[in-house]
């Protein structure tokens, strides 16, 4: 009897284990045991990849040998990936491909010249051997997206640079999901925001801001705006750099898009001047009345009638005599031309590289009920501010270098505001011609506003030499790539994006280096624990384990 009962209960437990088996691939689950969450995915990613409605293909083409640091951001998209797939339910495909893996020299340098085509930069990797040596070899850190056709090629080599090179692979890394996740949005969703870029105000013109227009219309649908009364039709506004006065009534269809719960960038120049005067002695700079300052104010951000200098400058391009027959052209630090580099830790600039800007205006808070106030972009500990009206001229550029002038650290120039507010008509008559009944005097749903204090960010230059667009992405006279695009598309997926995608920029992998000293002093030791603590409790295991089988049957 007792025989059957212990055949039927190892029946049931062997049935169970086979039930269990059968069903388990039903049931999916993964558990993130990292401080940080290192490998818990953005649930608006998560929603992205588990509603793909086909295949999307990923090459990444950071392969071959690398140093530790490149290892470790192989290592982190390879795991960003392998999530992804994940969550794809098998919509998502990726591979590693070495783009200098090609044994004919035409064929690698013909494939390499595509990736950097498609938007996929060369890197020069610098390495020590064991023994001294140092090599260099190119690597491309990025990939290539594909869906139904659709290509685009990213950078996944990012940060700010003015950081350490491991910090800047440790932010890298930060930012792979977003990167990574935000072209497979752009590629799979079907354009359905609208953006309307506003005219009729002397703003920066088509031609003027063509990258950024450009990439604005990659993932929206966008219209330039002349009648501001159309404007409720849009999920957000760029206002970039007008000139001269909004009329009553188009700062009343601004005001009520905004209380409608309306979105807007605002890319402002308080301060005007003839700026090819500079060179010839100097100009005289004074303030614009645009008309919206009240408007401005309400929401809780003052644009200051000044000009901002720094010690972190650009150059300015003048004309210093003749070289023979020749103009002789000097580059010279310009202390109105500024590289802004200190970034709050929101995730539209969170680990961003450097903005350029000219001629920047400060902002101010004032107090504003219902509006959250968040500064996004800072000057550097060395910078002031100078008043306008005034003279602006070339002799500033003697003053650069002193540092005692410069005391002003960390002035604001851009500032997101979100929340709701009270019409600036609430308790005034509309402009005349508009029905009162039609009125929203506060907030019904929330709003977001971004206001940065320079225009020029998203104005494209023309090259004084070849008469072509300068990119917004690069300062010709450093040599030195820009973020200036980045900050303004971030700052647009912010305003209109519902899902929270744009939050996986929040991401933070805590930096954990070690002890060089202690790894000296301390490496014949731990060499020794971990050698030779297995091999004594092997040898002190089976000891017992003897010990114990000779004692029980032993006669």
């Amino acid at each position: 009897m007792r025989k059957w009962e212990d055949l039927l209960t190892f029946s049931a437990i062997l049935f169970l284990f086979i039930f269990l088996n059968i069903h388990s691939d039903k049931v999916f689950f993964r558990w993130d045991l990292t401080e940080e969450k290192r490998f818990t995915i953005n649930p608006a990613t998560e929603r992205l990849l588990e509603n793909l409605p086909d295949q999307v293909s990923i090459d990444v083409y950071l392969d071959g040998p690398l140093n530790a640091e490149f290892e470790h951001l192989k290592l982190a998209i390879l795991e960003t990936l392998e999530e992804f797939k994940v969550q794809s339910n098998g919509q998502l495909d990726f591979r590693f491909i070495d783009p200098n893996d090609f044994a004919d020299a035409r064929q690698k340098q013909q494939f390499q010249n595509s990736l950097i085509k498609k938007g996929i930069p060369q890197t020069t990797l610098f390495d020590v051997g064991p023994n001294g040596e140092q090599t260099q070899r190119l690597i491309y850190p990025g990939a290539l997206i594909s869906y139904k056709g659709k290509q685009k090629g990213i950078l996944l080599l990012k940060g700010n640079k003015a950081k350490s090179a491991q910090e800047q692979i440790n932010q890298s890394i930060e930012g792979v999901e977003y990167e990574l996740a935000s072209v497979i949005q752009e590629l799979v969703e079907a354009k359905s925001k609208r953006v309307g870029i506003v005219q009729g105000h002397q703003e920066l013109f088509p031609s003027e801001m063509k990258e950024f227009t450009e990439a604005l219309e990659n993932k929206y649908i966008v219209n330039w705006v002349t009648d501001l009364s159309t404007i409720k039709n849009f999920d957000a506004l760029v206002v970039a750099q007008p000139k001269t006065k909004f009329s009553n009534k188009e700062k009343y269809f601004i005001d009520q898009y905004l209380v409608d719960g309306g979105n807007a960038l605002f890319l402002l120049d308080k301060v005007q001047m003839n700026k090819d005067s500079i060179p010839l002695g100097g100009t005289y700079a004074f303030g614009y009345d645009l008309n919206i300052e009240d408007l401005l104010f309400r929401l809780g951000v003052r644009p200051n009638i000044d000009l901002i200098q720094d010690q972190q400058v650009g150059l300015i391009e003048i004309v210093a005599g003749n070289f023979g027959d020749k103009a002789n052209i000097k580059k010279l630090p310009w202390p109105y031309n500024i590289y802004l580099n200190t970034f709050s830790e929101h995730p539209i600039v969170r680990n961003m590289d450097v903005v350029y800007g000219r001629f920047i205006t400060s902002l101010d808070t004032v107090k504003s009920i219902g509006i959250k106030k968040e500064p996004l972009i800072f000057t550097s500990n060395y910078s002031r501010k100078r008043a306008m009206p005034n003279i602006v001229s070339l002799d500033e550029i003697k003053e650069v270098n002193k540092k005692e002038l410069f005391n002003q650290p960390n002035i604001p120039i851009a500032y997101l505001l979100e929340g709701t507010f009270k019409s600036l008509y609430a308790n005034r008559f509309p402009p005349k011609g508009i029905d009162k009944k039609s009125l929203i005097k506060s907030s019904t749903k929330p709003t977001k506003v971004i206001i940065v204090g320079d225009g020029d960010i998203a104005k494209n230059e023309i090259n004084p030499i070849n008469k072509q667009l300068e990119s917004i992405e690069f300062d010709r006279h450093r040599g030195q790539s820009l973020s200036n695009l980045e900050f303004l598309m971030n700052s647009m997926n912010y305003l209109t994006d519902q899902d929270g995608l744009i939050m996986a920029r929040n991401k933070k992998v805590t930096l954990r280096p070690l002890d060089n000293f202690k790894i000296r002093e301390e490496k014949a030791m731990w060499q020794w624990i971990n050698v030779g603590i297995p091999v004594l409790l092997t040898v002190l295991f089976g000891g017992i384990f003897i010990y114990l089988r000779k004692r029980k049957y032993e006669i």
